[in-house]
């Protein structure tokens, strides 16, 4: 299919992140216990799991749960002690990074962020910077879970859109192709043999992936919007506990709080993430909560997806299809039958 792939054996991979970690630092799905599979900085002998979808999407990596935005110290004017001064350092570091392993979803929830923080009318210096030093290194689904719905919105197994470099699984390895000159940068190693047998087998393989798009989903922003002041959230939220585990292990979930540690004369200020499902996220210093139930929370995080999100930002969704929260959803509830719910009742 491409003149300029390469072939990349799996017994090549570990030397491969060894080296490029001289220059980057790396980061690869890790298997950490039986279920759990995360992204982790690549050191020698850690046991990759590029088989399968990894248990947290990589946003860690270009959007930390915690990080500090600045420090800040505080000087008293010794000819006037009821006044100071403040001074800022900036603590903003952005080095050069690889995600290795990353899945189609993966790569286009951060196209999701880069709508929200790099692309818009403000944007995030912290999240700019680690982008544009990050290369994304995705595999190709063969295999989709039986959760997995991208062709629903927008995306595929095979999907290349937010990849740098994009690695098709092909007998003894993979086949590895350019999608930016950050990606066709990395073929320069000693691990990429070539690979013209393996083109055919490559393009092959991508067409035997079968995922049909299961949900209808034209239309669904105004029937949510239609749904709005109806009693249908009380009922597809009945049994949602709150837990926001969904919003954590999503890929395109960006909500955080920003805190000032103030220790002394000295302080940091600190961003962490946060969700849209507690109480206290929406909680105003007046005491006032616009959201003070689990049915507005939950009203709010699919109308977000599926409706603000797309007429926000030229009908992307925010939503990417992975299935994680279907998988990490502790009471089982599937966003992809209430979305089917939506468009039956809106």
């Amino acid at each position: 299919m491409s003149n300029k792939g390469r072939f990349l054996a799996t017994d090549k991979i570990p030397g491969l992140l060894k080296r490029l970690g001289g220059t980057y630092r790396v980061f690869a799905p890790v298997k950490v216990s039986d279920t759990v599979i995360l992204f982790h900085e690549f050191k020698e002998g850690a046991q990759l799991a590029l088989n399968k979808q990894a248990t947290l999407p990589p946003k860690e990596i270009l959007f930390p749960q915690t990080e500090c935005l600045l420090s800040y110290t505080y000087h008293k004017d010794p000819e006037n002690l009821e006044k100071s001064e403040v001074q800022v350092e900036e603590t903003l570091e952005a080095l050069p990074t690889i995600i290795f392993g990353a899945r189609p979803c993966d790569a286009r929830g951060l196209m999701v962020f880069d709508a929200v923080f790099n692309d818009g009318q403000w944007r995030d210096p912290y999240y700019k910077a680690r982008r544009k030093a990050t290369t994304i290194v995705t595999i190709l689904c063969t295999q989709p879970e039986n959760t997995c719905f991208c062709t629903s919105v927008g995306g595929g197994p095979t999907n290349t859109e937010g990849s740098d470099l994009v690695l098709t699984p092909v007998t003894g390895g993979y086949f590895a192709e350019p999608a930016t000159e950050k990606g066709g940068a990395l073929l320069q190693d000693e691990a990429f043999a070539l690979g013209h047998n393996k083109a055919d087998e490559a393009r092959e393989e991508r067409e035997k992936v079968s995922l049909e798009s299961e949900l209808e989903l034209d239309g669904i922003a105004q029937c949510l919007l239609e749904l709005f002041s109806t009693d249908f959230w009380k009922q597809v939220s009945a049994k949602c506990i709150s837990c926001g585990a969904c919003t954590y292990v999503c890929p395109t979930c960006y909500c955080f709080n920003i805190t000032d540690e103030t220790a002394g004369v000295k302080g940091e200020r600190i961003r962490t993430w946060d969700s849209c499902m507690f109480y206290q996220y929406t909680l105003e210093a007046s005491g006032h909560n616009p959201r003070p139930t689990k049915v507005e929370r939950y009203r709010n995080r699919i109308g977000h997806k599926f409706s603000y999100h797309p007429t926000n930002y030229e009908g992307m969704f925010g939503c990417t299809g992975c299935g994680r929260c279907i998988k990490a959803c502790p009471v089982s509830l599937d966003i992809r039958q209430v979305l089917r719910e939506v468009k039956v009742h809106g």
